[in-house]
């Protein structure tokens, strides 16, 4: 009897010990989750405090310095998350495109831009943009080697994208070249002042990545370029609203080079900044619609390597008849410069989510900047 009252009293024992040790633990693990919680809102307090005064400073989203991505991750922190009862921290990369890896480029790869619906945000009626007169679309021979990789929404949207005239180059700088001269008659003239006042923009597309224009000043960034500007009579002088046409486009292409990580570039943003430019043609002869290779740089003064065009009043392309009422002569051109820059791949979607694009009032004042830039 009393070895089984002692049997017992260890038994009880034990379980007390067992009782004491699990309380204690749970009280320890309290702790430390109220110890971490605290520390979770003391950090994003401090870092709500420091996203303040980068906005006070007058920090914009849309650059591709390291403080814009970082003042542009805090403000998608919430759009950066997934799962449904536990949210985890994720890159939009990852909750828009799951799935999806980042393509590598080396030095000198040819990589191909593709061209979209020429659309309005003021109409409902989109145009092909081959269908404007543009210079013409690549050989198909060159098209075959750089098909588009078309997502479900494509395929269902039955959208068809085309390669676009320009050339890129990983990490190939292009001073201003000469890409055709075109000429266009007064009906078509016509049309392309009907689609600059309609607010009409072309949309690229380089490596998936729609083209921006963007304005670090404004603070803001819109997808797609517009045809050309109206500018009014109190602008320009004249008795009514004038049309010019943008025919010299600048391209930036920022990318990241980890060679530690991963071979060759990953590109992280697509921008443009469009020209108006009357460039002096008179006297060179060229066929019309015929993309030009190797053109001398002496053939046309106001396109060469050591000079880039500028959005000048004096110089803008106004689009009109010739003096005797026959085709008005564009020659269109275009420029690549190549950066880098330290914003992740997985971090380069979002600029596109930071602004408002259906902004009209914001469109007109990028446009405006533009004009004078």
């Amino acid at each position: 009897m009393t070895t089984q009252k002692a049997s017992l009293a260890m038994r009880a024992s034990f379980l007390l010990t067992l009782y004491l040790l699990s309380s204690l633990h749970n009280a320890y693990a309290a702790t430390t989750r109220l110890s971490a919680a605290q520390q979770k809102k003391t950090e994003a307090r401090e870092k709500a405090i420091k996203m303040a005064k980068m906005r006070a400073a007058g920090q914009d989203v849309v650059g591709m310095t390291k403080e814009a991505a970082e003042l542009r991750s805090y403000e998608l922190r919430k759009k950066k998350k997934k799962g449904i009862l536990k949210r985890r921290e994720a890159s939009l990369a990852q909750v828009l495109f799951p799935g999806a890896s980042p393509e590598e480029y080396v030095a000198g790869e040819r990589i191909p831009a593709f061209v979209e619906l020429v659309e309005s945000k003021k109409t409902q009626l989109p145009f092909e943009y081959y269908d404007l007169p543009t210079c013409p679309e690549p050989h198909e021979k060159i098209q075959k080697r750089f098909k588009w990789r078309k997502n479900l929404g494509s395929r269902l949207m039955g959208h068809q994208h085309k390669m676009a005239p320009f050339i890129f180059s990983a990490k190939g700088d292009v001073s201003c070249t000469t890409l055709c001269m075109m000429e266009v008659g007064p009906k078509n003239i016509r049309w392309m002042r009907k689609l600059v006042d309609r607010q009409y923009r072309i949309n690229l597309t380089l490596d998936q990545l729609p083209v921006l224009m963007r304005s670090k000043e404004l603070n803001y960034a819109v997808r797609g370029y517009p045809v050309g500007f109206k500018a009014p009579p109190s602008y320009t002088g004249l008795k009514e609203d004038e049309f010019y046409l943008y025919n010299h486009l600048k391209f930036t292409v920022t990318y990241r080079e980890e060679p530690e990580e991963f071979e060759g570039i990953r590109i992280t943003g697509f921008d443009v900044h469009p020209v108006s430019i009357a460039h002096k043609v008179d006297n060179v002869k060229v066929e019309e619609g015929k993309i030009l290779e190797n053109s001398s740089s002496s053939s046309f003064p106001t396109c060469t390597r050591d000079s880039s065009p500028v959005n000048e009043p004096d110089t803008y392309l106004a689009l009109r008849s010739g003096a005797s009422g026959g085709d008005m002569k564009v020659l269109y051109s275009y420029e690549v410069d190549w950066v880098e820059s330290d914003i992740p791949w997985a971090d380069r979607w979002d600029v596109y989510l930071v602004g408002s694009p259906d902004d009209e009032i914001h469109y007109f004042a990028i446009v405006n900047s533009l004009m004078i830039v």
